[in-house]
């Protein structure tokens, strides 16, 4: 078994991001959905000629060359980091000060940031995921489609939040903007996003 495709632990209790994401949906995210990604990508990876490196290379050098391992190499990437970017009690806009003096240079202020990225996330049309990432030394909001990140555009992603409809439908149905605005005021772990912004920026 490759620690590569290994299922991590939530960093909390199934119910402990309530009310805006129910226990429910992280024991179908988390359990069913993370764990297809780590079950299929270990499979895959086996003959891929990609064993020995570490997962960002895979995710780096799957894509455009082996669909179906970069799909779900992708896709396990991101959700290591997707558990990360939330924390009960997150959101809010005391962020930290490198980062929020970053913030404001290249994204125009935090207000801008929020409703861009809020935007990217809303207009992804299908599965995908919405981004702030560093690439050339400054952030950038983006969005991208499936399992695909900033890594694989030459940008390290340091804040990303899933908007296939598994992430959301349970407790938003199909009102995605409600539950990136509420995902973004409540429940990002702003310190996840500095210690990503630090090594991005080292």
């Amino acid at each position: 078994m490759s620690t590569k495709f290994t299922l991590p632990p939530l960093p909390y209790a199934y119910d402990a991001l309530g009310p805006y994401m129910s226990k429910e949906t992280l024991e179908f995210h988390h359990d069913k959905h993370h764990q297809a990604y780590v079950t299929n990508g270990e499979k895959l990876l086996e003959g891929s000629g990609l064993e020995i490196l570490p997962l960002e290379d895979i995710v780096k050098e799957s894509y455009g060359k082996n669909a179906g391992l970069f799909n779900n190499a992708g896709q396990h990437y991101n959700h290591v980091h997707f558990w990360n970017w939330m924390k009960p009690n997150g959101g809010g806009n005391k962020l930290p000060g490198k980062l929020a003096a970053a913030i404001d240079s290249d994204l125009g202020g935090f207000d801008k940031f929020r409703a861009d990225f809020i935007n990217a996330g809303t207009t992804q049309f299908g599965s995908g995921w919405a981004w702030l990432s560093v690439k050339n030394g400054k952030l950038e909001v983006t969005k991208t489609p499936n399992g695909e990140s900033p890594l694989v555009h030459g940008g390290h992603p340091i804040l990303g939040v899933d908007v296939w409809e598994h992430s959301y439908y349970i407790d938003y149905r199909n009102a995605r903007p409600k539950y990136l605005e509420a995902w973004f005021d409540n429940l990002v772990n702003w310190d996840h996003v500095e210690l990503m912004f630090d090594e991005a920026t080292a």
